[in-house]
């Protein structure tokens, strides 16, 4: 016996191929309006400038929403690669946010603009290139990370909202941000002014060689303090440590109140520093 082609809705007789058809034109009809429905997109606008820079210059950067990527070259030279993106796709708050570079021998400073009360939706994130020798004398964003790569360097790296971190270089940094971690991994320690690591919601994390000589101080308020390299208490008294690595040297304070402090071995750099 054949399996029956209709059935009963609400006392009626209904064929069944009658409900297929109508439900597979409203199928299509749904998928006939997610294609045809407008769709926002982001866009993009790229700068890209390259403007000269004597090793040893003073390089800095100011930004609100996006992050900055540093990395150094073996060029006298510093190139600027800013890409603006609108998240809901108007190309017109692209256009209101200016890139503005002063430019000069020993200093280049870049600097970002929005509208007054406006371009709220466009973020900028910042790929630069400078010379490996090069003083990084303010380099800051609000909304976004600031990472530093293969520069023998002294610089201040801030943030608000995101990571601070150095890698494959030498020198001294000091660092802050509001929510995010922080993280050095320095090559060489250089002889200097105090550094400043300091974060509120995020931990601090500083690797050395093991020729390393500094003076520390590290105030960790809701978590601990760590080190895998040996260092001579000086002070110690409930979240506070102050003591002397190797054979002391520059201050270097860290700070955190909402996570841990560790100070750890440095691992090989696969960055040669360039020879003068």
């Amino acid at each position: 016996m054949k399996a029956s082609e209709s059935g009963r809705v609400n006392g009626s007789t209904v064929d069944r191929s009658t409900v297929i058809i109508k439900f597979g034109l409203s199928a299509i009809a749904v998928l006939a309006f997610i294609w045809c429905a407008p769709s926002v997109a982001a866009h993009t606008s790229v700068y890209k400038q390259v403007y000269p820079l004597s090793s040893g210059g003073k390089f800095t950067l100011d930004n609100v929403n996006g992050s900055v990527h540093v990395d150094g070259w073996d060029r006298e030279e510093v190139e600027v690669q800013a890409i603006k993106t609108s998240a809901d796709g108007n190309d017109d708050d692209i256009e209101k946010v200016s890139i503005e570079v002063n430019a000069h021998p020993m200093e280049v400073a870049v600097h970002t603009r929005y509208p007054h009360g406006g371009g709220g939706e466009v973020a900028v994130e910042y790929r630069v290139r400078v010379p490996y020798r090069v003083l990084l004398a303010d380099v800051q964003t609000v909304n976004g990370s600031v990472s530093v790569r293969g520069v023998a360097a002294t610089g201040d790296l801030r943030s608000v909202n995101g990571n601070v971190e150095v890698v494959d270089s030498s020198g001294r940094f000091s660092a802050h941000t509001t929510n995010g971690d922080i993280q050095l991994d320095l090559r060489k320690l250089a002889d200097g002014d105090p550094m400043l690591l300091e974060t509120v919601n995020g931990s601090v994390v500083l690797k050395l060689p093991n020729d390393a000589h500094a003076q520390l101080h590290a105030n960790a308020m809701n978590g601990d303090f760590y080190s895998e390299l040996p260092v001579a208490s000086k002070y110690a008294y409930g979240r506070i440590f102050s003591g002397e690595l190797g054979s002391g040297g520059g201050d270097i304070n860290m700070r955190t109140v909402n996570g841990a402090i560790r100070l750890a071995m440095g691992r090989p750099s696969t960055w040669k520093e360039p020879i003068p």
